[in-house]
């Protein structure tokens, strides 16, 4: 029996529909482009197309392991993030639209000061936050830290991929334990900050990310105090650090910000109106 473009995601979103699935329609479409190696607009043009049995199987397949919770991310090995296509898989957390407000900020802030620059990334994953940044900042060098390797081998990977390996360094450890006796322009993360008694009520697809990247400690705030306190030693004067925040989290986080001497601390929403990003320079 033959089956057409339009047959088949009718069938999926209706499977993904069932299983109350967010955007089961989005979802299908990109797992259909992604079996046929095409744009997911042109699934549009060719809704009467007859696919092949081989493509069928693969579909299916992945419509599967979509029901059974896998990110659509880590079925296509792929997350567009800053108009740039980023390699991911289950090493890594998958990029967020919100990040990229953050990525928006702190390239902006290094763009302005028109010279060559340098900035960290803690916990930099799939390394999206960095990269982009070097993509659009051309004056601007990075060294990027995860305590994963595994992470790190992605996000190495997509700094050949996008052609600024030649402007980044990247670095095994825990947050700041590579970096002594650095100083730079700008620091920048979006560190775990989930609390740990969260994690279990997570959405079944996002409990297939890393627990390394997700986990905040028992009041999601670990990490920036961590981050907080010690960036001052590795910051020049007026550097700029910013992260990226949980719900809920901006006053707590803004308050560890002034308890380190920074100044014009400022938290920023993202597009939904939730408080994303807290950010301040070292007076």
């Amino acid at each position: 029996m033959n089956f057409s473009v339009f047959e088949v995601l009718k069938t999926a979103s209706e499977k993904f529909s069932a299983a109350q699935i967010d955007n089961p329609r989005l979802d299908a479409e990109i797992l259909l482009a992604h079996v046929l190696n095409c744009r997911r607009l042109s699934l549009y043009v060719d809704f009467d197309k007859v696919l092949s049995l081989e493509s069928i199987l693969r579909f299916n397949e992945l419509i599967n392991r979509r029901l059974e919770g896998v990110p659509v991310a880590y079925l296509t090995g792929s997350k567009e993030f800053f108009g740039l296509k980023f390699a991911v898989n289950e090493n890594v957390l998958i990029p967020r639209p919100e990040t990229e407000i953050l990525t928006e900020l702190v390239g902006e802030y290094l763009r302005g000061l028109d010279r060559e620059v340098i900035f960290a990334d803690l916990g930099t994953g799939s390394g999206a936050i960095p990269i982009s940044i070097l993509k659009f900042v051309k004056n601007a060098h990075a060294i990027a830290v995860d305590i994963s390797e595994s992470a790190l081998e992605v996000a190495k990977f997509n700094a050949q991929k996008f052609h600024v390996e030649d402007r980044i360094e990247f670095h095994c450890g825990d947050l700041f334990e590579p970096l002594t006796g650095k100083i730079f322009n700008a620091i920048v993360s979006n560190p775990p900050y989930i609390p740990t008694d969260d994690l279990k009520s997570l959405q079944e697809e996002v409990k297939r990310e890393p627990q390394l990247a997700l986990d905040g400690g028992a009041d999601g705030l670990k990490f920036y105090r961590r981050i907080i306190s010690d960036a001052p030693r590795f910051l020049v004067s007026g550097g700029l650090l910013a992260v990226e925040i949980g719900i809920n989290q901006a006053t707590a986080v803004k308050k560890l910000f002034e308890q380190a001497n920074f100044a014009d601390v400022t938290i920023l929403k993202d597009l939904a109106g939730i408080e994303r990003i807290v950010l301040g320079e070292l007076h």
